[in-house]
């Protein structure tokens, strides 16, 4: 080659690799390089924290087609100078998901969250909901002999203002922490109860709630077939426990069969829903679960059950969650008759994650099945013997009232007759 070509070789290798870095610089500035974990601020921090948990376990990796990467990118162009700040850009942030189940709690907020799954709780006695049709706080249903419970608050009123804050400009875990409060303080509830039109309000004293997960008794009304009554509030850390040794008690009573009732059960810890299947059931599939990915995992029973006796579980529409992880399983297992009315609906599950300094996300993670691959998340479970009544209070629950209740009485006798 000549001198003039070698030279001119080099000249465009040169310019080659002028190219090959000014593209690769671009590239990082633009799109995919992430400065040092020194560079960030502590509160930075949080939020990328916050993005990252998002961004490996929430159940939509199209992430409610969001660009999540570009949604990481634009928070962090944020003034966060402080918590609040901060706190404040995560609820925007995963408002993008349209979920209301994942959500930010706060300190004080996943403080409470761990109290009401270990069975202690102080307030009015209200589980709530977002109904994701119509974004409408809802009650789930009242704690049974609570102050809204006596109030006669029933499940699926829609609560419009809470101390006369609409409570659409109110997430979840916001609108729960305003209902909460001192024993003997009250709050103002304007609630529209299902299908009326008028609106009405309650004003509320707040007491200490009782919430024993389970309740039991015998009912001999016919001497020769007494039928066990377990009433299951909710799926907290000591329900499997309750109801272990209320089904032991009642086996020792001889009974003939037995009544479960989840009625405006809102649902709880899903391991718990899981554990008291298992009490029930031979081995069998419990639940499925579905992943981002679509892959199936599932739980099982895989012991003896406490007992084979005849079963009726009662459901209606304030029956939730675990509620209907466990209602699903006994019905498609066969385990279990149905009676009642529809449930809830929901079929997602959350995983809690911890923040710095007593934080933590409650994320969408998986969607679940029943053992026959019925997806419930809002269609909720038709009983196998639809028996419809009007609303009663605690106190005729079980009495000639409860029509429900009377159904499957005279189903479980008719079975020893």
């Amino acid at each position: 080659f000549s001198f003039f070509t070698i030279n001119y070789f080099l000249f465009i290798m040169k310019k080659i690799w002028l190219s090959i870095i000014l593209t690769v610089f671009i590239l990082c500035s633009n799109i995919i390089c992430i400065p040092p974990a020194g560079a960030y601020t502590e509160e930075e921090k949080i939020l990328l924290q916050s993005w990252r948990l998002v961004n490996e376990a929430y159940v939509d990796d199209s992430f409610n087609n969001q660009n999540w990467w570009y949604v990481r990118q634009k928070f962090l162009k944020k003034p966060l100078h402080n918590r609040e700040e901060t706190y404040t850009a995560i609820r925007e942030m995963l408002a993008l998901l349209d979920d209301p189940y994942t959500r930010l709690l706060i300190p004080e907020q996943y403080h409470n969250l761990q109290i009401t799954t270990s069975g202690e709780l102080s307030g009015i006695g209200l589980q709530i909901s977002i109904n994701p049709e119509n974004n409408q706080l809802e009650v789930v249903t009242p704690l049974p002999s609570s102050p809204a419970e006596l109030a006669g608050i029933q499940p699926r009123d829609q609560i419009i203002t809470i101390d006369g804050i609409d409570t659409k400009t109110l997430t979840l875990d916001e609108a729960a922490n305003k209902i909460r409060g001192e024993i003997g303080s009250t709050v103002i509830l304007e609630i529209k109860p299902q299908n009326e039109s008028t609106i009405k309000t309650y004003e509320l004293k707040r007491d200490r709630l009782s919430l024993s997960a389970v309740s039991y008794n015998l009912d001999t009304s016919e001497s020769d077939s007494p039928i066990g009554y377990l009433r299951l509030n909710q799926f907290s850390a000591n329900a499997t426990k309750d109801l272990a040794h209320a089904i032991s008690t009642l086996e020792e009573q001889g009974v003939k069969g037995y009544i479960l009732d989840l009625r405006n059960n809102p649902g709880g810890l899903l391991q718990a829903g899981i554990e008291i299947a298992r009490l029930w059931l031979p081995p069998s599939t419990i639940v499925y679960t579905v992943n981002r990915q679509g892959i199936l995992g599932s739980y099982s029973a895989d012991g003896n059950a406490l007992t084979d006796k005849p079963l009726v579980v009662l459901v209606n529409q304030g029956s939730a969650s675990a509620s209907e992880i466990l209602a699903g399983a006994l019905q498609d297992n066969h385990r279990a008759i149905l009676m009642g009315e529809k449930t809830f609906g929901k079929g997602l599950i959350q995983s809690l994650f911890e923040l710095p300094e007593g934080g933590g996300l409650a994320i969408t993670v998986a969607k679940y099945e029943t053992p026959t691959h019925k997806d419930i998340n809002k269609l909720g479970i038709t009983p196998d013997r639809i028996v419809t009544q009007n609303p009663i209070s605690y106190f005729e629950i079980g009495t000639e009232k409860d029509l429900q209740y009377q159904e499957a009485l005279t189903y479980l006798i008719s079975l020893n007759g």
